[in-house]
């Protein structure tokens, strides 16, 4: 197990977090996508809670189910602030479609930080 396996298997056990992935579909996940990719529904559960998202997994680990260090790394753990200030940070265009990917991200980041306490969030923020 390498040390980002570990890091991530530490807070989910520190968090009493279990996590779960199964195959969702294969097809186009970014916008920015040019060949399909394996997409899988992951889900965090804890203490009768649960929230689920969608994950791309990287063109080169094909199939393989998504571990847990790969999902954590990838979640919005901050919140990006205005749409202006998103743009800004992000090096995005101030358009529609990029508000849409704005509100996605925003949508993550409520999930997340409702799911865990800001402690725990400052933790899950050191997984890299």
């Amino acid at each position: 197990m390498n040390e980002y396996t570990e890091q991530a298997n530490q807070f989910l056990a520190a968090t009493n977090t279990k996590y779960s992935a199964k195959f969702h579909r294969c097809g186009y996940h970014f916008a920015e996508d040019t060949t399909k990719r394996y997409i899988f529904t992951c889900t965090f559960k804890r203490n009768g809670r649960q929230f689920s998202l969608k994950f791309g997994q990287s063109i080169a680990a094909g199939n393989t189910l998504p571990e847990a260090y790969d999902v954590l790394a990838c979640l919005q753990k901050f919140d990006v602030g205005s749409f202006e200030d998103f743009c800004s940070e992000y090096g995005y265009e101030q358009t529609k479609a990029n508000e849409r990917i704005y509100k996605a991200v925003c949508k993550e980041f409520e999930k997340v930080s409702s799911f865990w306490t800001e402690e725990e969030l400052e933790k899950l923020r050191e997984i890299n």
